[in-house]
């Protein structure tokens, strides 16, 4: 069994992020290539981001879930310009970044980007599917075009 590291392993890993006690169980989960998405125990409705409470009922009852990752884009847009990061090379092409609806739940919405495909092949209401890149030495959430692996 893998050892749960530690919230201040989770700083360590994701230097870029913000992890608190509401968003380390997300976080947690990237470690194991697992999306992990808060889910209500009262109501049974996920939402994103994490919140102490839930959105919906206001219930404090929270358990972070694994989603499966399949979704469609809702979103698109293409940045010609932004921060460093491994794999964007803003010369070569504009980057993706999608927001993507999950299948899950309707509104449950999870934001990335795109890999593996044309930037003119993406587009709303494209389905996609999740996969994990390194990012910084940690894996990384991103989509591709579903079966396109």
């Amino acid at each position: 069994m893998t050892e749960i590291p530690s919230d201040a392993e989770l700083v360590e890993r994701f230097p870029y992020a913000r992890i608190d006690h509401d968003n380390k169980a997300l976080y947690r989960g990237w470690l194991e290539k697992r999306l992990r998405m808060n889910r209500c125990d009262d109501c049974q409705r996920f939402h994103h981001p994490p919140k102490p409470v839930c959105p919906g009922c206001w219930s404090a009852s929270l358990t972070p879930s694994e989603v499966s990752g399949r979704g469609v884009i809702h979103l698109a847009m293409f940045l010609h310009q932004g921060p460093p990061a491994p794999g964007v090379d803003y010369a070569k092409a504009p980057h993706p970044v999608v927001t993507v609806e999950l299948a899950e739940q309707e509104g449950l919405r999870f934001t990335s980007t795109v890999v593996g495909c044309p930037v003119d092949e993406v587009r709303i209401g494209a389905p996609v599917e999740l996969d994990w890149v390194d990012r910084f030495g940690a894996p990384f959430p991103v989509f591709r075009l579903a079966g396109s692996r």
